[in-house]
């Protein structure tokens, strides 16, 4: 026989046993989404500020299991009063999790302390996440008392589902519609909805008229308080956003890939200096561009030239320097986030320093990853220039591996030549010769060398060509007295290392074993 409407013991559940469990089932979905998705935000979150998504998701993860593990043993005790536990834990979670983002970014931008405030929000998160399963298995057993591997299985079904919605509403939905910090605050309230409203509801009967309402009115508050950082997370992330940029934000965006800022400022004569940052790292200033950009593009094309192809650089300024040469055929530009190729397009700073390089009729724009994009190429270039950011993190340090010369290597006609931006030879040596030993691995014979580009310091770049001969370092005559900064003598000392950053002992990079991500971490941390 079916069990009765109500609780055996008399708790007064007032609806029928199977919808009961159906709701009880419906928050533990809820809550696992909500789970992940601070998990997620957590992981992002440190992987746009401070790069090294690896290092932040075995941080945040590692952390977050061990904790719940701690919050499971933690509620043992509170099984007595399973109702009223796990109301104000949900209270906690939908607090702490809807603020974790916000809390972080605070802590970044004007503490200085991210890893301590991340370790310790993770474990508050983690901890209150694994106080849930046995509450509710409490509750489940409340309202229909079943063997222990029916009641597992049920609820682990529900949770892993749960997971799944959140994973996928993450990258997909919040964050690209509602940011970090309006996303984490809006599963902060659907958080308390879930956990504290349908549990509360359900077992009105099992809980004290005043213990109801001192509950009732815990949910009201937190979401008034998410409600309020809601409202106010605008002004927030405006200060918050500043506060890491040393010049006013022209513009600020989140993408499904990256974060975009634009900053714009004047100096004292009137000059505007405009910088583009991407997660926070600077890809030029406009006051010095030119001199990355000549030293990238001109010295790959003094060779073949009639097709050219760049991988990055987004912002059209390499491709404004490739099109001063009349004799390129075609100019293709892979870029994988859209909203880059959109703004250097449209936006009127960036428009007037690519000087409208996309509209040129030679020029084809793709937007693609550029290593999948690469491995189904069947075409070839007489240049590749390579303007990738720098490889912090995995996500970029495939760009920069073994596997990625190789497949750039099959698209070069003969003769053709490819150049790389590789960083800076002074404050990250060991990630500049990586880099260069990588792209030798490959089969290229290399030519590094390096330029003064004041917003960046020393700045160094590889020249390649399949085979055994070091393609030479050299201009081509006819735009030499178009150029600012480059010259015949500039690019006989840029091959010319101080004894302090020449060739060091270093590993090549590769797809298993991304180093550059450590040299990188370790070099820039110490700059």
């Amino acid at each position: 026989m079916s069990a009765p409407a109500t609780h055996p013991t008399g708790g007064g559940l007032r609806v029928p046993a199977r919808l009961a469990r159906t709701l009880v089932l419906a928050a533990v979905f809820a809550c696992a989404a909500c789970g992940l998705v601070y998990e997620l935000a957590l992981v992002a979150l440190g992987s746009y500020l401070v790069g090294n998504s690896v290092t932040q998701a075995s941080i945040v993860l590692s952390v977050m299991v061990f904790a719940m593990g701690i919050g499971s043993l933690a509620a043992k005790p509170l099984q007595k009063h399973p109702v009223v536990a796990f109301a104000v834990v949900e209270g906690a979670l939908a607090l702490v999790g809807g603020l974790s983002v916000l809390m972080l970014y605070a802590a970044f931008a004007w503490l200085d302390v991210y890893v301590p405030v991340l370790v310790l929000i993770a474990f508050a998160v983690g901890a209150l996440i694994g106080a849930e399963i046995p509450l509710l298995m409490t509750l489940l057993q409340r309202i229909r008392r079943q063997d222990a591997g029916s009641a597992v299985a049920d609820l682990f079904a529900a949770d892993y589902v749960g997971a799944l919605v959140g994973g996928l509403a993450f990258p997909f939905l919040l964050l690209p519609h509602f940011g970090h910090i309006k996303g984490a605050l809006l599963v902060g309230g659907v958080n308390a909805v879930a956990g504290i409203a349908v549990v509360l509801w359900l077992f009105r009967g099992q809980v004290a008229r005043v213990a109801r309402a001192g509950l009732w009115a815990g949910m009201a508050l937190v979401l008034a308080l998410l409600g309020a950082t809601y409202a106010l997370a605008g002004r927030f992330e405006e200060s918050s956003r500043q506060a890491l940029y040393d010049a006013p934000i022209a513009f600020d965006r989140q993408t499904p890939y990256q974060e975009i800022t634009i900053t714009r400022s004047l100096s004292l004569a009137g000059r505007p200096d405009v910088r583009l940052f991407l997660n926070g790292d600077l890809q030029f200033s406009s006051v010095d561009e030119y001199r990355y950009h000549e030293a990238l593009v001109h010295p790959a094309l003094a060779g073949p030239r009639g097709r050219v192809l760049i991988l990055g650089g987004g912002d059209g300024l390499a491709m404004r320097e490739v099109l001063k040469y009349p004799d390129v055929r075609s100019a293709t530009l892979v870029e994988l986030d859209p909203e880059m190729l959109h703004l250097a397009r449209t936006y009127p700073d960036l428009v007037a320093l690519n000087h409208r390089a996309f509209a040129d009729p030679r020029v084809r724009l793709v937007t693609a990853d550029a290593f999948s994009w690469l491995r189904g190429l069947r075409e070839q270039f007489d240049t590749v220039i390579v303007d990738m950011p720098d490889p912090d993190e995995v996500a970029t340090a495939k760009l920069y591996s073994l596997e990625f010369y190789g497949l750039v290597r099959r698209t070069l006609a003969p003769g053709a030549r490819m150049v790389v931006q590789s960083g800076s030879p002074y404050f990250a040596p060991k990630s500049f010769w990586s880099i260069q030993k990588t792209i030798a691995a490959a089969g290229f014979a290399t030519t590094p060398y390096h330029v003064d580009v004041p917003s960046f310091g020393d700045w160094g770049y590889v020249l390649a060509a399949p085979g055994s001969s070091p393609p030479a370092l050299r201009l081509d005559a006819r735009v030499t007295s178009g150029l600012r900064y480059l010259d015949g003598s500039v690019l006989a000392a840029a091959t010319v290392f101080g004894k302090d950053v020449r060739r060091r002992d270093v590993e090549i990079n590769t797809l298993d074993h991304p180093r550059l991500v450590g040299y990188e971490d370790q070099e820039w941390k110490n700059a």
